[in-house]
C-alpha cells in the first residue's frame, strides 16, 4: 500500500514577499476608476498584478506597485489570459502599472528598490 503525506506543506516566511508589498498603494489603487472604464464594468474595484511585468518567482507575486486598478469583471478576464485582454483592449498593462506607480502618493515607499518606478 502507497503511503501519501497529507500534512501541510512548508510555507515560506513571507520575509522576501514582504518587500514587495505595499498596502497603502494596493488601497490607494482601489479607489481609482477601472483601468477598462466606460464599459461593462462590473463589481468592485480590485488592484490586479500584472504577473508578465517581471519580478515573479516560485511562491511569490509582482510587487505590488505592479498593478493596476481592475473592476471585478475586467480582473477575472485578465486571468483568462493577460496577452489576449491586450489585444481585445488595446492596452500595454506594463506601462499603465507603471504609469501608475509613478502616479501613486504612495511612491516614496519603493525609492529604494533596484529597478522599480520612480
Amino acid at each position: 500500500m502507497m503511503r501519501v503525506d497529507i500534512r501541510p506543506r512548508h510555507r515560506n516566511s513571507g520575509k522576501a514577499d514582504a518587500e514587495r508589498r505595499f498596502p497603502t498603494h494596493v488601497q490607494w489603487l482601489r479607489g481609482r476608476p477601472c483601468l477598462i472604464a466606460g464599459t461593462d464594468c462590473d463589481g468592485r474595484m480590485e488592484a490586479a498584478h500584472v504577473d508578465h511585468a517581471g519580478g515573479k518567482g516560485t511562491s511569490l507575486k509582482v510587487a505590488d506597485y505592479k498593478a493596476v486598478p481592475l473592476c471585478q469583471h475586467h480582473h477575472a478576464e485578465l486571468h483568462r489570459g493577460a496577452k489576449t485582454f491586450e489585444a481585445a483592449h488595446k492596452i500595454d498593462l506594463v506601462a499603465a502599472a507603471r504609469a501608475y506607480a509613478a502616479k501613486s502618493p504612495h511612491r516614496g515607499r519603493w525609492a529604494d528598490i533596484e529597478g522599480a518606478p520612480r
